[in-house]
């Protein structure tokens, strides 16, 4: 990997022999673990400004029509995250003479905050070919980190390192997008949220039926978030100049309705039919068979959603065909990959073979081994695997050999059937698709995925080592190097990484885990010390930051005494009284369950504690009775922790979800407004009329 320093620029040709299509990763990290950035994409014209504000793309913009842009999201990494980008640089128009790469902060956080900052760009086969790295930030809130540029009709890539202080408002105007207010865009989000779901004349245009009840349980919990901010249309152009749209909206896609229609079924016995029927399987290879063609099909038919998933494998964007079942030649007998994608882009072919894995059955490396060895030898791109799994840096799923002396590269890559629902689940709840078919088509594929004959739940197993993990820890005799914790440890992460996923598609929000550990330490010696961690205190912590939540949620399974605990800090109100921050917050927990355990947090340590029901009549025991500075306060529930693997109804990995998802709808949802000081009503007529 070539290594730039500021200032620097190189031709992409001169770094491999497929850069038509990139993939740009801005990764950074905190050891505090409440670090985070959002990445964005600027498309420059002759005159080094956009051609219109369709060319910036950012969290709500994440994808260009002609699929020459798209912002794949972020991934945890060992000590920070990940934010990749992936660019179709044969496919953009001639007018486009400069793309640039930024990430900019959000609130008062700064780019001195983080750790690690650093860019690198990979060629088609996920092959990193340069790399950047930025150490002299301080109080940047936005950063461009560099740019691609043409050259004639090369591309060529320069390190820039440019900061500002004036956050992405100021880089995006230095480039010539305009940014509306807040004001101007609370009043956008009312809008969008009417127009969420698609009118009956457009479903019936589509042949498209209505929203089956099952599918909007899912997200029962978004209900009680405030409205993301959505796409909206573009009006139509008026006679007289209309003022220039702001780049704070995209276009309108259709996403389908929060509140189903009502059924017109006589009794909740009858069963709306289903596009995809999941009947009782007779065989682990009929489960996988179905679940392939039905996935492969969707992909087939809905673009976007085709396009979301394999972007990031290094696709371009185009025609997409997919194939079940293709016999390919290999030794003595043919081999029969479960799938084959091909897309074709300006006359050329892009190959992935599938193998596909469901109901918790492992990947077979010697299987795998094949398809990488049948993809180098014809010419292949890729081979995806799809799993209950989900894959962790340092802990691969299958060992397979690349041959380094082929000239032809073949990258393997890795999907979980939770990213699969994640992805359908942000595109016909919050991000939208082009028309109501294809919401319809991606809500059947949701509701396949989500029922439990397909086998495709995700993550469902903690693995051989749990329960003897468990039963050692109550006998106290688990000891610090048993390599069956470093197992517990990984599933635990594996846990926690679909938790985000799901959480994640359900609010419409970006959901990631929280990783503290050393910057550069490597992710094997971080998991052998949580899992010495683990023999020491016998308990699994993990914490999640959700975009829009007031604080960091914390979980801890304590294997113990079986209680699966589920918290979150939030500071307390500036400005008020002791005994005023106390009563708000009470009464933004109104609706929040009895159980609730409330801690004072001090600037010497913990304060008074107590559950929700006892502090209702008597707020003032929140106070601490030396009178120390209230700097927070702790909202803790606890529950019983499942026993079993996670197959059963009482298992662990359920019970996590279900902890997760009560404290989540029932706590923190209420804590949004409640660093917001109430509005001072006049106490007079005569005091009023001074105030006019």
């Amino acid at each position: 990997m070539h290594e730039m320093s500021k200032g620097a620029n190189i031709g992409l040709a001169s770094l491999g022999e497929d850069t038509g299509s990139v993939t740009v990763s801005l990764g950074w990290s905190s050891t505090a673990g409440d670090g985070d950035a959002d990445v964005s994409v600027l498309l420059l014209g002759p005159d080094d400004k956009v051609r219109s504000d369709d060319d910036f793309y950012f969290y709500n913009h994440p994808s260009a029509a002609d699929g020459t842009v798209h912002l794949l999201g972020k991934s945890p990494t060992g000590d920070g995250s990940e934010d990749r980008i992936g660019l179709d640089l044969d496919a953009m128009r001639a007018d486009v003479s400069r793309v640039v790469i930024a990430a900019s902060q959000y609130g008062a956080s700064t780019f001195g905050d983080l750790d690690g900052l650093r860019m690198t760009l990979s060629g088609r086969s996920g092959e990193a070919l340069l790399g950047f790295s930025i150490s002299d930030a301080s109080v940047e809130t936005a950063f461009v980190f560099g740019e691609l540029y043409r050259r004639g009709d090369q591309w060529k890539f320069r390190a820039v390192g440019q900061g500002y202080e004036s956050g992405l408002a100021g880089l995006a105007t230095d480039f010539g997008i305009d940014i509306v207010d807040d004001a101007e865009a609370e009043g956008s989000e009312i809008s969008d949220d009417r127009l969420d779901a698609p009118t009956d004349s457009e479903s019936t245009a589509a042949g498209a039926p209505p929203a089956d009840p099952s599918a909007t349980a899912a997200a029962a919990t978004a209900t009680a978030l405030p409205a993301q901010p959505g796409p909206v249309d573009e009006p139509p152009a008026p006679a007289a100049p209309a003022p220039k749209r702001a780049a704070r909206t995209a276009k309108k896609k259709v996403t389908l309705p929060k509140a189903a229609k009502k059924s017109l079924a006589e009794n909740e016995t009858w069963r709306p039919a289903r596009l995809f029927p999941v009947p009782s399987f007779r065989s682990d290879k009929e489960r996988e068979t179905r679940a392939t063609s039905v996935l492969l099909a969707v992909m087939t038919e809905v673009p976007e959603f085709g396009r979301r998933l394999t972007a990031g494998f290094g696709a371009p964007a185009g025609r997409m065909q997919t194939f079940t079942e293709v016999s390919l030649p290999h030794g003595d007998s043919p081999k029969r990959p479960d799938g084959v994608i091909r897309v074709e882009r300006a006359g050329k072919l892009w190959t992935a073979l599938l193998e596909t894995k469901t109901n918790g059955n492992p990947l077979k490396a010697e299987q795998v081994q094949n398809y990488v060895d049948i993809a180098a030898r014809r010419g292949y791109e890729a081979v995806i695997t799809l799993s209950n799994d989900v894959a962790l840096e340092g802990s691969p799923l299958v060992d397979v050999k690349i041959d380094g002396r082929r000239k032809h590269k073949v990258s393997l890559w890795h999907l979980s059937w939770a990213e699969v629902a994640h992805q359908a689940q942000m595109l016909i709840r919050h991000e939208g698709v082009g028309n109501a078919a294809h919401a319809w088509l991606l809500q059947e594929l949701l509701h396949y995925l989500q029922h439990e004959n397909s086998g495709c739940h995700g993550f469902q197993n903690m693995g051989p080592a749990w329960v003897p993990v468990r039963n050692a820890i109550d006998a106290e005799t688990l000891c610090q190097g048993d390599p069956r914790a470093v197992e517990v440890v990984e599933s635990w992460e594996r846990l926690i990484r679909q938790v985000c996923l799901r959480l994640g598609g359900e609010l419409g929000q970006k959901a990631l885990p929280v990783q503290r550990s050393r910057r550069g330490s490597a992710p094997g010696a971080r998991r052998t010390g949580l899992a010495d961690r683990l023999c020491d205190e016998g308990r699994l912590t993990a914490e999640l930051r959700v975009d829009g939540s007031p604080g960091i949620l914390g979980i801890t399974a304590d294997l113990r005494t079986g209680k699966l605990r589920t918290s979150i800090d939030v500071a307390a109100p500036e400005g008020s009284y002791p005994l005023s921050s106390a009563k708000r917050l009470l009464r933004a927990l109104a609706q929040a369950p009895a159980d609730l355990h409330v801690e004072t947090l001090v600037d010497t340590g913990s304060g008074p504690r107590s559950t929700l029901e006892r502090l209702r009549p008597e707020p003032g025991d929140l106070l601490p009775k030396d009178g120390a500075t209230i700097t927070g306060f702790r909202l803790s529930l606890f529950k019983g922790m499942g026993g079993a693997r996670g197959n059963a109804e009482s298992g662990f990995i359920r019970s996590v979800d279900d902890a997760v998802d009560r404290f989540y709808g029932s706590v923190v949802t209420h804590l949004a407004g409640l660093d917001r000081r109430p509005a001072q009503r006049p106490r007079g007529a005569a005091e009023a009329a001074v105030t006019v």
